[in-house]
Parts: C-alpha cells; structure tokens; sequence
C-alpha cells in the first residue's frame, strides 16, 4: 500500500541502520519442483503478468500501469513510455495524491495511538517467546526498539516487517521515489490534476474488524521473510520488473507454508483475508472513481492515466478483470 509505505518511511528511514543492498533471488535458486507449484498456482490467475494495459469503452480510455512503491532505475524506461500519455491525459490517478500522503503523515505522528496500543496487552504478551524475539530482533534491524515494539498495532507491524533495512536506508541516503511518485511529478510538471483513487484514511479501515488471532496470525505470515528480507526484497523486485506480477503473490504463500509454523491452512486463510482486506476489497472500490474520471476526460477528447500497485491489477477481483466484466476492452501494452 502505497501511501503507507510512504508514511511509514518518511517517520522512520532515518532511523534504519546502514545495509548493503545485497540479496539473492530466491525465485531463481529454489528446487525446479516448488518452483513447479508456483507456477502452477499462476497459471490460471486472469491478467498474472504484465504491468503496463488499456481499457477502452466506447470512446472512453483509460492507461493502467501496476506500479512498485520503491525507487529503482528500472523504472525510468516505464516512465519514459509514459510520459506522452501522462501529457495528453486528463487527470493522472494513484492511490494517494500528495495531500492525501501529507494527513496520513501528520496524523500519525501527531497521534500516537494510531501505531500504539496504550491500552490492550503487549506484542510480548501476545506472542510466543521464540517470536517475540525473533519480532524484536527484526524491528530493531528497522530502528524500533522493543520497547516501542511491544506496543505497536499489530497491522503496523505487518507494514513494518514487509520492508527491507536496506531498502529503508537507500530512501533515506538516496530520497529515490518508487514509480508512484514519480508519476505525480510528472503530471504535476505537465500542469496535469492528480486525483485519489482512496481517502487518506482508509488504512485505519482495512484492519479495523480484524480478530485478535487474525491480528497476530499477521505478524506470524509476515515474520518470517523478515529474517532474509534483502533476499525477499530482491525476489519480488525482480519478479515485478518481469511482469510476473501474481508470481509476487504465490511466492509470498508457499515461502510462509515452509517457514511461519502455521499449518497450510491458517497460511490460506491469512492470505485470503490479505487479499480481500488489501487488495480486492480497494479494487471494486476504485472502479467508480476510475470509470468516472474517464467518462470526464472523454468529454474533453482525452484519456487518463492511473497507476496503482501491481498487485491490485491480476486476478477473478483485480482492477482489469472488474473493469472487462463492466464491458471494457483490455489490450496488454508491454507485451
């Protein structure tokens, strides 16, 4: 999610310790056999590779591009592509415009019980031992010390564990922006409006109805890929820069069925609840906003262009399957 991943950086990259940006692609190195389900579990997901698509519908059009919320300079043969569509758009969409990222971040550095239980049991008391420890071993490679971890929300924690120390400490020595930001900056030099595809709150709304269990079983999924996170970070950078987008998705659960101690069963179940909290239940919500913005700029002979993580765009819910099923034709343009 994009724009928490922004706040999250902007309250904390500082405080990362220094790491290489090292890692292996553990795609590439694991057994041809585990490899083999993987591809299989991809197979069939409609849409699964491929970053860069337009709808059409009538004479209305839309350029949808699944972006990756970190810097790279992979991105700038993407952005170069882009730039003319961005510059004959009407509107460029993303999931937070920079007002929007701009409340989240002031909220939650002005409002502590947003990230801090002040009230209900700690992380340690929550946790088993074993993870517990490995949890404050992880936070602190991040700049958290268990102290403050112990009173973390633990959807906060989830975010946390999901980004690389490395990665933390290259925005902050580098400022490198991911394809997102780099979008809103090339329509903001273009004089072209940038819309929100969401509220700046909506976070808070994601995780709000989450059992306790089903709060911790987050942690739990998550912790685990902490331990060789610039490997994972690797992996699924690479996979993104493929196109192999749903491949992202699949990794993430056969890794956690070898390596969280939960049975295949609560992993599923934790991946499902992901989906529709994360993914799913955000792409039917921005389908109106998005057909809205294209019925506009098709009054004034133009287009728009909207981009959003990757993830949101593969699958029987994803961006491009809702939008074919409300009779939009889709055309892969990086194919």
């Amino acid at each position: 999610m994009r724009m928490v991943l922004a706040a999250i950086l902007a309250l904390w990259a500082g405080a990362a310790p220094a790491s290489e940006c090292a890692g292996t692609n553990l795609l590439e190195t694991m057994p041809p056999d585990r490899r083999a389900l993987i591809d299989a579990a991809v197979a069939d997901v409609p849409f699964h590779q491929g970053l860069l698509w337009r709808a059409s519908k009538g004479g209305q059009s839309m350029t949808l591009v699944g972006t990756y919320h970190f810097g790279d300079p992979r991105h700038d043969p993407m952005l170069a592509r882009l730039e003319p569509l961005i510059a004959e758009a009407a509107a460029v969409l993303v999931e937070a415009g920079p007002a929007e990222e701009r409340k989240l971040t002031e909220a939650l550095s002005s409002d502590p019980t947003l990230m801090v239980d002040p009230t209900g049991p700690t992380l340690p008391e929550r946790l088993s031992d074993k993870d517990w420890r490995l949890l404050s071993m992880a936070m602190a490679e991040r700049g958290t010390p268990a102290v403050v971890t112990s009173k973390l929300r633990p959807w906060y924690v989830a975010m946390m564990l999901g980004i690389s120390p490395c990665m933390m400490e290259q925005v902050a020595k580098t400022g490198a922006q991911g394809l997102d930001h780099r979008l809103v900056e090339r329509a903001e030099a273009l004089d072209v409006p940038v819309r929100a595809l969401e509220p700046w709150d909506t976070v808070f709304t994601l995780f709000r109805d989450l059992t306790p269990q089903q709060e911790i079983e987050m942690i739990r999924t998550a912790l685990p890929a902490a331990a060789y996170a610039d490997d994972y970070a690797v992996t699924l950078t690479d996979a993104y820069f493929a196109g192999d987008i749903w491949a992202i998705w699949e990794f993430g659960r056969f890794d956690a069925y070898r390596t969280s101690g939960l049975t295949r069963a609560q992993v599923d179940a934790q991946m499902r609840l992901a989906q529709e909290q994360l993914m799913d239940k955000r792409n039917r919500a921005w389908i109106g906003p998005l057909t809205q913005a294209a019925r506009d700029a098709a009054r004034q002979g133009k287009g728009i262009v909207a981009g959003f993580g990757a993830l949101h765009l593969p699958g029987e819910e994803g961006v491009l399957r809702l939008l074919e099923r409300d009779g939009w034709a889709i055309e892969r343009l990086d194919g």
